[in-house]
């Protein structure tokens, strides 16, 4: 097994791994800007060296400082965690040369998947549904709207370099595709370094599903489903499994054939592929070629340890796992809990945790990075910890998670935990009667 593990990233991510290396026998090197010196992933880790400024630009996604902190400190691999570089294939492909492992995919695949074009190709030539439209880069106007006209408004264009909203817009009519057209590619080339979109069929009241996967050169294994529905702006708030809305039938297949793909394309590490559900049927969205934030959801329900099992995959390039080990128990839930103001259209809240305890109990667990007299600082993600509670059923698991909500005491800065129990409590939620655009029309904030 690997001796020392760089952890390339910050905040509740790094914590997180570090753990997982420190339960494994493995030494941790937590990197960090100049405003993260005292950070909680800095004090746990074994070593720690400073690798610029607090602008991401100078620091996290730094490729020549965190090369250069692996070189200094001796480490054999690189866990990227998620956001900053873990889906970046051209850190993939250094780390690699540099001879230093990277956990994680090959970034060939990081590549093919991370553009959304490409990864529905890739879809598509497996045996995934894939929702209608181009399956090439939209250039213009007057193709846009014969592929428009085609599949019926309304459209949605996306970039196809990214994602999290970014670039995305809907069309409602043919009157507002020029304008939205050129604003999309605008953001792509602004957010992503690259103008390409595509155009699908938009689906007004869509659920939102996704399947984990742990994949060695032996074999690839499902970890079931998520349901992450409850977002805001297209960024998930509230992940919980199983799937509320899909039946035996529908998840079997679901599984089957993301299972199929997955090793079809010799994908290898932990990974998630994502759905539009609506009406019964599913449609391929997107494949995140790295551990996802929700993955305590999944980890929670089975018992597996994915950051784990993601090293010892890097590691030895098999998975220890088969399908029969995996067994699903109860209903899991899980609130991200942001350092935002949802009053104030989500402004980011930073500043000092004055007064701090987190919940505990029974089948409760957080994932976080944050302390009394921790500051939360302006410069990067404002989630700042996640809440997980585990029950027989989804109304033990609901009845949970707003208990330990009530328990939650984070003064300092505003968080969501208020929004997180009036969403709890909504009928529509206790019933799972919602949709990814349900928040927005409650007007909850």
């Amino acid at each position: 097994m690997f001796k020392k593990i760089l952890v390339a990233n910050r905040g509740e991510i790094a914590v997180r791994v570090i753990r997982a290396c420190k339960e494994s026998g493995i030494s941790t090197v937590a990197v960090h800007s100049d405003v993260d010196a005292d950070s909680m992933h800095v004090r746990l880790a074994d070593e720690s060296i400073c690798i610029g400024s607090h602008q991401p630009q100078n620091s996290y996604l730094n490729i020549s400082a965190l090369m250069s902190a692996a070189d200094i400190t001796g480490a054999e691999a690189i866990h990227p965690g998620y956001g900053f570089l873990s889906e970046n294939a051209q850190f993939a492909e250094i780390v690699t040369k540099h001879g230093i492992k990277f956990i994680g995919p090959s970034s060939d695949l990081i590549k093919k998947m991370g553009d959304k074009i490409e990864a529905k190709k890739i879809a598509k030539e497996n045996g995934l549904p894939v929702i209608e439209g181009s399956i090439n880069n939209v250039e213009s106007v007057d193709e846009a709207k014969k592929i428009s006209n085609k599949i019926g408004y309304p459209v949605l264009i996306k970039a196809a370099g990214g994602g999290g909203g970014k670039g995305m817009k809907i069309i409602n009519k043919p009157e507002e595709l020029e304008k939205l057209f050129s604003m999309a590619k605008m953001e792509a080339k602004k957010y992503f370094n690259n103008d390409n979109v595509y155009i699908e069929k938009y689906f007004k009241n869509p659920r939102h599903i996704e399947v984990q996967v742990l994949s060695g050169k032996n074999r690839t294994v499902h970890l079931n489903e998520r349901d992450c529905s409850v977002q805001r702006n297209h960024q998930k708030l509230i992940e919980e499994t199983p799937s509320p809305v899909i039946d035996e039938k529908i998840r079997s297949n679901l599984l089957k054939q993301t299972v199929k793909m997955v090793e079809k394309i010799g994908y290898e590490g932990a990974g998630t592929v994502e759905y539009i559900y609506q009406d019964g049927k599913f449609y391929f969205l997107e494949m995140n070629t790295r551990v996802q934030v929700e993955h305590p959801v999944t980890e929670v329900a089975t018992g597996i340890d994915i950051v784990k099992e993601q090293i010892w995959i890097a590691n030895k390039g098999d998975t220890t796992l088969t399908q029969e080990d995996i067994n699903t128990r109860g209903h899991v839930i899980e609130c991200r809990i942001n350092a935002e103001d949802p009053s104030k259209n989500f402004q980011p809240s930073p500043g000092i945790i004055r007064v701090f305890h987190q919940p505990s109990g029974f089948r409760t667990r957080v994932d976080g990075a944050i302390f009394q007299g921790a500051k939360i600082t302006p410069y990067y993600d404002s989630l700042i910890c996640k809440l997980i509670c585990h029950g027989r059923n989804r109304n033990e698991a609901i009845q949970r998670m707003l208990r330990a909500l009530d328990e939650f005491v984070i003064e300092g800065i505003t968080t969501t935990i208020g929004l997180h129990k009036k969403i709890l409590i909504h009928k529509k939620f206790i019933r799972s009667d919602f949709d990814v655009n349900w928040l927005a029309k409650e007007k909850f904030y």
